[in-house]
C-alpha cells in the first residue's frame, strides 16, 4: 500500500486527543457537504427553469427552419419538394409565409405577424395542443388562430361574424399612390381559434391558410418565405442542412431551434454560468475551513512528521499525507453532499415539496453533467486548498 496513502487515511478517520481540532474538522466536512449539496441543487433548479423556459418556444419552433438568403421569398419547385421527402433525416416538413402586416377590429389595430401555413404545419409543430379555445383553421379558407394577447388586445372573441377581423397588407413594388388605401391589400378573415404559449408569443403571431397569405401578399402559388423542418429522432443535422443546400443550390440560410432564440439561449446560459461562479466562491470560503484544518493537524502531528523524517521519509512524501488527507476529505464530503441534493432534487421531482404558485411546483432537472461539474469543482477546489496547506510541511517546520 502507498505509505502516504495509509497515513493519510489513518489521519481522516481518527480522532485528534485536541477536542478544538476535532471542532474545526467537522466544520470544515461540513462545509464541503453543504456547499457541495447547495451547488448541485442550484444548479438543477437552473436545469429545471431553462427547460420550463424553453418549453414555451419549442411549441411554436420548428427542429429546422429554412429561409432565402437572397431575400423575403423564394419559389419552390415539385422536383425540389420530392428531393426534399427523400432526405434522410426529415419525418416532415411545412412550407410558410411570413410577413407583418395591419390587423383592425373594431377601430383598433395592431402590427404584427401573420403566419400563412399548410396542412402539415401541425404535425411539424404540434400547436394544437396550445389552443386556448376554438379549433385550427380550415384548409383553403378565410379562417385564422389568434394569439391570446392578441385576443385581450382587441377585446375579441372566435366566431364573430358580425365584427371581422380586418387584414391590410402593403402591395409590392414601387411608386407613390394618389388614395392611400389603394396602397394595401384588404381582406377580412375570421378567427376560429385562440392560442395560449408565453406572454410574448401570444401577441407576435396570426396564423392563416397559406392560400390566403399568398393571395394578401399577392405571392405566386409556389412562392414561399420559408420551410420548417422536423427531423427524425437521432438524425445528423448538419447533413440535412447539406442536402437542403445542394438542392436550393446554397441560396438558403438554415437556423436550428437554438439559433432562433439565440437571445434567450445566452441569456440562460450567462445565468446559469453566473450563478455557478457565485455558488463555486461559496465552496471557496468554505475550504478555507480545510485550510485551516489541514494546518492545524500538521502542527499538531509535527512531532510524529519528525520521527518519520528521522526515519528516512523525505519531505515530499510527508506533504503528501496532507494533500491526500485534504483531497480524500474533500472527495467524501462531494459524495455526500452530491448523494443529499440528489435526494432532495429527485424528492422535489415527485413530490413538489416546494410551489412557485398553487399549481406550479419550481422546476429541477436532474442530469448527469451537473453531477459531474460538481463532482470535479469541488475535487479541484480541494486538491488546491490541500496543496496550499501541505506546502507548510518544510525541514524548518521539522527543525
Amino acid at each position: 500500500m502507498n505509505f502516504p496513502f495509509y497515513i493519510a487515511k489513518r489521519y481522516i478517520f481518527s480522532k485528534s486527543k485536541n477536542n478544538a481540532i476535532n471542532i474545526i474538522n467537522l466544520i470544515a466536512s461540513m462545509g464541503i457537504i453543504v456547499g457541495t449539496m447547495a451547488l448541485f441543487v442550484v444548479l438543477s433548479v437552473f436545469s429545471g427553469l431553462k427547460v420550463f423556459s424553453l418549453s414555451f418556444t419549442n411549441e411554436i419552433d420548428p427542429d429546422l427552419k429554412m429561409t432565402s438568403t437572397l431575400g423575403k421569398s423564394f419559389y419552390i419547385t415539385h422536383d425540389q419538394q420530392h428531393q426534399i421527402k427523400n432526405i434522410e433525416g426529415v419525418a416532415s416538413y411545412t412550407k410558410i409565409i411570413e410577413e407583418r402586416v395591419l390587423f383592425l377590429f373594431k377601430n383598433k389595430q395592431q402590427v404584427t405577424y401573420l403566419k400563412g401555413v399548410d396542412s402539415l404545419y401541425p404535425v411539424v409543430n404540434d400547436i394544437k395542443k396550445k389552443l386556448f379555445n376554438g379549433q385550427w383553421i380550415k384548409p383553403d379558407s378565410y379562417q385564422v388562430v389568434i394569439g391570446y394577447g392578441i385576443a385581450q388586445d382587441f377585446s375579441m372573441g372566435i366566431l364573430d361574424f358580425e365584427n371581422p377581423l380586418q387584414v391590410f397588407a402593403p402591395k409590392p413594388g414601387k411608386g407613390a399612390f394618389e388614395n392611400p388605401e389603394e396602397a394595401f391589400n384588404k381582406t377580412d378573415v375570421l378567427p376560429v381559434g385562440i392560442y395560449s404559449i408565453s406572454e410574448d408569443l401570444d401577441s407576435k403571431y396570426v396564423f392563416a391558410d397559406l392560400g390566403l397569405a399568398q393571395e394578401l401578399l399577392m405571392y405566386k402559388p409556389n412562392q414561399i418565405s420559408g420551410i420548417e423542418f422536423k427531423l427524425k429522432e437521432n438524425a445528423d443535422e448538419n447533413l440535412v442542412k447539406s442536402k437542403l443546400a445542394a438542392i436550393f443550390k446554397n441560396k438558403m440560410t438554415f437556423k436550428n431551434r437554438a439559433q432562433l432564440n439565440e437571445s434567450l439561449y445566452k441569456m440562460l446560459n450567462t445565468e446559469n454560468i453566473v450563478v455557478y461562479l457565485i455558488f463555486t466562491l461559496v465552496i471557496i470560503v468554505a475550504l478555507f475551513n480545510l485550510i485551516g484544518a489541514l494546518i492545524m493537524m500538521i502542527l499538531e502531528k509535527k512531532g510524529n512528521l519528525k520521527t518519520l523524517f528521522n526515519l528516512g521519509t523525505d519531505i515530499n512524501h510527508l506533504r503528501k499525507i496532507f494533500l491526500l488527507q485534504g483531497t480524500l476529505l474533500s472527495i467524501l464530503g462531494g459524495i455526500i453532499g452530491l448523494i443529499l441534493g440528489v435526494i432532495l432534487v429527485l424528492l422535489q421531482q415527485k413530490y413538489e415539496l416546494i410551489m412557485i404558485t398553487a399549481t406550479l411546483a419550481y422546476p429541477v432537472v436532474f442530469t448527469l453533467e451537473n453531477v459531474l461539474i460538481v463532482l470535479g469543482t469541488i475535487i479541484s477546489l480541494g486538491f488546491v486548498a490541500s496543496l496550499i496547506a501541505s506546502s507548510r510541511v518544510s525541514k524548518k517546520l521539522l527543525n
